[in-house]
């Protein structure tokens, strides 16, 4: 009849007698710690920049995207096939005869040089930067936008605006601006409000919104994580992994502030990852996995069979062998498997601008070429490619013709003083 209560004290017992056992199991000595990798700042050589090659780079940065979105101004959301019949091969600066539009040209049939949004809004980060570059925050960014918009909504009541030309003038300004203040407005009201509105956004689609001008924060941040998350942070026009693509353009402006080599540039996204997103299950990093079949194309163009390289006909103008056009061909090809269903998508923008970055070599012409030649929304792609490799080339080494044609332009009929806005940066440093 005790039997049960033995039992019973019996595996109390053992169980007192483990849990002592487990609390009192480390040790006594001293603990052993292998402590988690510490990762240093990539892109950091640890030399730092004199005021005249900070200068050299701001400008050649601004320069080289003016030039990208001047190349393909004329032939923005077209076809390459429909280029090679009008153009053969684009080398250089051609006349943008095109209609006019908010994101395009504001004129129509305007002379070389001419640039689109692309620009226009390196000018309004240029402004932006002037006023809030201590604290540069997503609020003061969208208080800024709504403020510009409200200023062209006001001049509308200006007598000088009477004129029916004028008019026409100042809408096309408010047009170009107006999905992009509904969007700041909403974040400035109401969270939910600015989700609805982020979500209508040019049609809900994951467009390129954030990078048209976030490579601005690679000029003025001196690491690339502090660049990546500074755009990041400004990135709230854009969805999905789009987000993860506006900032590694910042992330890899900043490293070609500070390094020639365009693998250390291309390479960037394998070692800036401040949020996190290689972690994500499933899926992974999309925006990483994107880049790397696009130079797994560059790679594989390299062994390409070119032994019939004679019966191959390039595009008119083309300046290179017939050899290198089968390359260059069999990766255009490969990219246009990847089209998305609009051109401005910000997944195949950058997919096309990392391959024509690696395709390139860290030339600027070659760079250039291959990503306007390929057509879509090629003004946007090469703007951002000209803003990295301008940042790593310094204006100097920009192409004479090119950056005295562009910046002529710029400022004497469009008003964008491309030199002036670098000074304003470097001044602001």
């Amino acid at each position: 009849m005790f039997l049960p209560e033995i039992k019973n004290n019996l595996l109390l017992s053992l169980f007192i007698l483990t849990l002592c056992l487990f609390i009192n199991c480390k040790p006594s000595g001293e603990d052993i710690n292998i402590p988690i990798p510490t990762k240093t700042s990539y892109g950091q050589d640890g030399r730092s920049l004199t005021q005249e090659e900070y200068y050299d780079k701001v400008l050649g940065a601004l320069v080289g995207s003016a030039i990208g979105d001047a190349m393909g101004a004329s032939t923005e959301m077209w076809h390459r096939s429909q280029i090679q019949e009008e153009y053969g091969y684009i080398t250089g600066l051609t006349t943008a005869l095109r209609e006019k539009s908010p994101e395009g040209t504001w004129g129509h049939n305007l002379d070389s040089g001419t640039t689109t949004d692309d620009t226009r809004w390196k000018f309004l980060m240029t402004k932006y930067l002037a006023k809030h570059r201590a604290d540069p925050n997503p609020r003061s960014f969208t208080k800024f936008i709504t403020d510009y918009y409200e200023s062209l909504a006001s001049d509308l009541s200006d007598s000088a605006l009477y004129s029916s030309d004028a008019l026409d003038q100042q809408l096309e300004k408010l047009n170009w601006i107006i999905e992009w203040n509904e969007v700041a407005k909403a974040y400035q009201e109401d969270p939910l409000k600015f989700q609805d509105a982020k979500s209508r956004f040019y049609g809900g689609e994951m467009s390129c919104a954030g990078m048209l001008y976030s490579p601005m924060f690679g000029l003025i941040n001196s690491s690339p994580d502090s660049a990546y998350l500074n755009a990041y942070e400004h990135s709230l026009f854009d969805i999905g992994y789009a987000r993860d693509i506006t900032a590694m353009v910042a992330a890899m402006t900043s490293v070609a502030m500070r390094t020639d080599d365009i693998d250390s540039i291309v390479n960037t996204i394998d070692f800036i990852d401040p949020l996190k997103y290689k972690n994500s299950r499933l899926i992974g990093r999309l925006s990483e996995s994107s880049l790397k079949t696009g130079l797994g194309y560059v790679y594989n163009s390299k062994s390409l069979d070119t032994s019939d390289s004679l019966n191959i006909k390039p595009p008119k103008n083309y300046p290179y062998s017939n050899a290198d056009w089968i390359k260059q061909n069999y990766v255009y090809e490969q990219l246009q498997q990847s089209e998305m269903p609009i051109s401005f998508h910000a997944g195949e923008i950058w997919q096309i601008l990392s391959t024509g970055l690696k395709f390139g070599e860290g030339d600027f012409s070659k760079s250039m070429e291959f990503i306007v030649n390929f057509g879509r929304d090629n003004d946007t792609v090469a703007a951002v490619a000209g803003m990295i490799l301008g940042a790593k080339d310094g204006y100097a080494k920009l192409p004479q013709d090119l950056k005295e044609e562009v910046i002529r332009v710029n400022r004497d009929q469009l008003g964008i003083d491309l030199e002036e806005l670098a000074r304003d940066i470097v001044a602001k440093g």
